[in-house]
C-alpha cells in the first residue's frame, strides 16, 4: 500500500504539470486575441502597459496571501529590471505584430525562440550541443523565412517585429533560469510586472499628444475596457500555469505541448478574425513544429544518455 501510494505521487505531479501546460496552451492565445481587438483603437503601447500594470495589480493580493516576502537581494535587482524591460520589448513587438497580422503567422515566427536559446547556449555559453540540434535550429529558421516572406510582402516590415519578440523572449527566459532558483515565481512576476510598469508609464505620459500611432494615449470606451483588462488577465494566468507547471513535470516533458498554441492561435484568429495562414505560411508552420519537435527528441536522448554515463560504475 505505502510502495502503491509513493509511487503515485511523482506520477500526479507530472500529470498535472501537463494540464498546466495544456492551461496554458489555450490561455495564452486568450490574450493575444483580447491585444488585437484593442489594437482596433488602442495605441500599442498602452495595451502593453495595461498588461504589466494588470499584472502587478494581481501579483499583489497573492504576496500577502501565501505570506512571500518582498525583500529581493540588493545584486538581483539589475537582473530583474533587465528581465522585465526584455519582456516589455517582447510583448510590445508582438501586440505591434499582430495588430495587422494575422495571429498564428505572427506566433509561428516568435517559436525561433527556442532555436535563439540553443544557439546562444552553444556559442556564447559554450552549453554541449551536437550538430543534430543545430541542424534542427537551422531548419527551423528555415521555416520562418516560409513564414515571413509572405508576410512581409503583404504587410512589410511589421513582419519583422515578431523576430524582436524572439529575441527579446529568449534572453527574458535565459535570464529567468537563474533568477528563478532565487526568488519564488508570485513575486518574480509581481516584480516583472512593477517595473516593467515604471517603465512604460512615464513613456506613455510623455507621448501624449505627441501624436505617435504606437504610443499616444486613447481614453478606452465600452467593451475596450474589457480587452485592456484581459490582456493582463490572461498573460498573468497563463505564465503562472507555465511556471507552476514546470516545476511540477520535467521540461522535455513539457516542451512539445507547447506547439499547441500554433493550431488553438490558428483556429480562434479565424474564428474572431477571419485570419488564417496562406499555404506557405502553413508549410513554414509545420517545418517550423517538425524542427522544434526534433529537437526536444535530442535533448531527451541526450538527456539519457548522461544519466547512463552517470550511473555506469567506474571502469
Amino acid at each position: 500500500m505505502t510502495d502503491s501510494i509513493s509511487t503515485s505521487r511523482p506520477a500526479d505531479r507530472i500529470l498535472a504539470g501537463v494540464a498546466l501546460m495544456l492551461g496554458f496552451c489555450l490561455t495564452a492565445p486568450m490574450l493575444d486575441v483580447a491585444a488585437k481587438l484593442a489594437s482596433d483603437t488602442i495605441p500599442v503601447g498602452q495595451i502593453t502597459t495595461a498588461r504589466f500594470v494588470v499584472q502587478c495589480v494581481l501579483m499583489a493580493p497573492f504576496i500577502w496571501i501565501m505570506g512571500l516576502s518582498l525583500t529581493v537581494a540588493r545584486a538581483h535587482w539589475l537582473t530583474l529590471a533587465l528581465r522585465a524591460l526584455l519582456l516589455l520589448v517582447s510583448t510590445f513587438c508582438f501586440i505591434a505584430a499582430i495588430r495587422v497580422m494575422p495571429l498564428a503567422d505572427a506566433l509561428a515566427i516568435v517559436f525561433v525562440e527556442p532555436f535563439i536559446i540553443l544557439l546562444v547556449g552553444k556559442y556564447y555559453l559554450s552549453e554541449d550541443v551536437g550538430p543534430r540540434r543545430v541542424g534542427a535550429a537551422v531548419v527551423g529558421f528555415v521555416g520562418v523565412l516560409f513564414v515571413i516572406q509572405p508576410s512581409f510582402a503583404t504587410f512589410g516590415a511589421v513582419a519583422l517585429y515578431p523576430l524582436g519578440t524572439a529575441v527579446g523572449f529568449a534572453f527574458y527566459i535565459l535570464v529567468t533560469r537563474g533568477l528563478s532558483r532565487r526568488i519564488h515565481p508570485v513575486t518574480l512576476q509581481f516584480y516583472t510586472g512593477l517595473i516593467a510598469s515604471l517603465f512604460c508609464i512615464p513613456v506613455m505620459i510623455l507621448a501624449q499628444g505627441s501624436g505617435s500611432e504606437l504610443l499616444d494615449l486613447v481614453w478606452p470606451e465600452g467593451v475596450t475596457w474589457l480587452w485592456l483588462l484581459g490582456v493582463g488577465f490572461f498573460a498573468t494566468l497563463s505564465h503562472m500555469m507555465m511556471t507552476y507547471g514546470l516545476s511540477m513535470a520535467p521540461s522535455a516533458t513539457l516542451a512539445p505541448l507547447q506547439y499547441l498554441e500554433l493550431p488553438i492561435s490558428a483556429v480562434l484568429g479565424y474564428l474572431v478574425f477571419r485570419d488564417f495562414p496562406n499555404t506557405l505560411a502553413l508549410t513554414g508552420i509545420a517545418i517550423i513544429i517538425g524542427a522544434g519537435l526534433y529537437m526536444v527528441h535530442r535533448e531527451r536522448v541526450t538527456a539519457k544518455q548522461l544519466v547512463t554515463e552517470r550511473a555506469a560504475p567506474p571502469i
